[in-house]
């Protein structure tokens, strides 16, 4: 994103909803992966969302009142630092380029950060997200606490700024979609590219080498998480990662990845047979996961409540475990009891943005909230089949995970991540022909 003006936009909107107080919202720190070599930087959402700066060690200061404006604390040029670390822009820059109010070395915050609470209402503040932080914004309150008696008044009220951010957050404008079917497409086409290179004695690693081959090689700038690829067994673990299993003929594999473009996330899940063609037990399970995920979408457009794609998924999934032989009862009654969560144990989707796991409530008041245009969410139901003596054994092992990414419209939804293909008959066609 290279237009400043919606990040302009985006903090109005944000000083109009505080009324009247300071907002201190910094950015993620760099972390030390081993000794002195570093993770690969990446900024805070909150702060991004606000600023598009992606440099560490800067912060962010929005003054809300009758003439709002926004200070940005960055680090200063330094042309010995830049020739090893890369560029940086220094306050006068940033200034100039980030379309903010004023500009600071961040240096200079413990100085400046007291002065700007001074006679404030109100902080706004991610309250208890970094202890550091906290410790350091309350000893700016002290500080301007110590001033009493000249006649300085401390802010009376702390906010937690979050709370706000989220629901700006949690519905996207149009420049964000334009971002995330960007970053769809390219994981759909890691998906394509994935189900092409797999076959039996391949490693679960190389799949995932595919992957991250292709994120990159279309601009994406990291995985959004780490990637899930996992055959056989591994399936039924959720958050499996290790990633360093051989490939089986006759197991499934399940991949869950996706990309991060310009801080935006993609997630797609899509479970495919090593050899190339679902057996009888996989083929049915899929099916009825894909019908699963089919009565979810059924259910998503505007007015319906956020749980509804997900108890449609539970019916279906309900049902098709009885009907496999799986569960006992009715479908009614499963439900009720919960026995479905034996092989469909999560929910089946949440929120997605600049946090792979986005921002926003699930319920206001105590209610299920109401899905609006511009809401964007997964859709991803599953089953999975661990080996147990009341389990047939044609169904031991079989892990099921179908998901996409769905945006909320006038009309109904938009499904961003379509292009890579999870009906049976084209998943085995495109592994035939790769």
């Amino acid at each position: 994103m290279t237009d400043m003006t919606v990040y302009a936009q985006r903090r109005a909107r944000l000083a109009s909803l505080m009324g009247r107080g300071v907002a201190v919202i910094p950015t993620a720190p760099e972390r030390v992966r081993n000794r002195d070599a570093h993770y690969p930087y990446r900024y805070d959402s909150y702060f991004y969302y606000l600023t598009g700066f992606d440099e560490p060690e800067a912060v962010l200061v929005l003054i809300a009142g009758e003439s709002p404006h926004s200070i940005l604390l960055c680090r200063d040029k330094d042309p010995e630092r830049e020739a090893w670390d890369g560029y940086r822009h220094g306050p006068a820059a940033a200034r100039e380029r980030f379309g903010v109010d004023e500009a600071y070395s961040v240096r200079e915050l413990d100085t400046l950060g007291p002065k700007w609470l001074a006679d404030q209402p109100a902080l706004f503040f991610a309250v208890c997200a970094d202890p550091a932080w906290d410790a350091r914004v309350l000893g700016w309150l002290n500080g301007v606490r110590g001033q009493s008696r000249a006649g300085v008044a401390a802010p009376s009220e702390i906010r937690d700024v979050r709370e706000a951010l989220d629901e700006m957050r949690l519905v996207k404008g149009a420049e964000e979609l334009a971002i995330m079917r960007r970053a769809a497409d390219i994981s759909g086409g890691a998906h394509i590219r994935a189900m092409q290179a797999v076959r039996p004695g391949r490693w679960e690693h190389e799949i995932e080498a595919e992957l991250l081959h292709e994120f990159r090689r279309h601009g994406a700038q990291a995985p959004a998480y780490t990637p899930i690829v996992a055959g056989g067994a591994h399936a039924c673990v959720l958050h499996y990662v290790a990633n360093n299993g051989l490939l089986k003929g006759g197991d499934c594999l399940l991949i869950d990845a996706g990309c991060e473009l310009d801080g935006y996330a993609s997630d797609i899940t899509r479970t495919l047979p090593v050899g190339g063609r679902f057996n009888a037990a996989q083929r049915d399970v899929y099916e009825m996961v894909l019908a699963a995920q089919a009565a979810a979408m059924g259910e998503i457009r505007p007015g319906q409540a956020w749980d509804a794609p997900h108890q449609a998924a539970v019916q279906v999934i309900a049902q098709g475990l009885i009907d496999l032989g799986l569960l006992r009862g009715t479908r009614d009654g499963i439900i009720e009891s919960g026995d479905y969560k034996r092989f469909y144990m999560h929910r089946t989707g949440h929120w997605l943005g600049l946090d792979v796991h986005d921002v926003g409530e699930y319920k206001v008041g105590g209610q299920w909230r109401d899905l609006v245009p511009g809401m964007v969410l997964t859709v991803e139901p599953g089953c999975y089949i661990a080996p147990a003596a009341d389990v047939p054994e044609a169904f031991w092992n079989i892990g099921i995970r179908i998901e996409d990414d769905v945006v909320v419209t006038p009309a109904a939804h938009e499904v961003l991540t379509h292009h890579a293909p999870k009906r049976v008959s084209d998943i085995e066609a495109l592994m035939r022909d790769g």
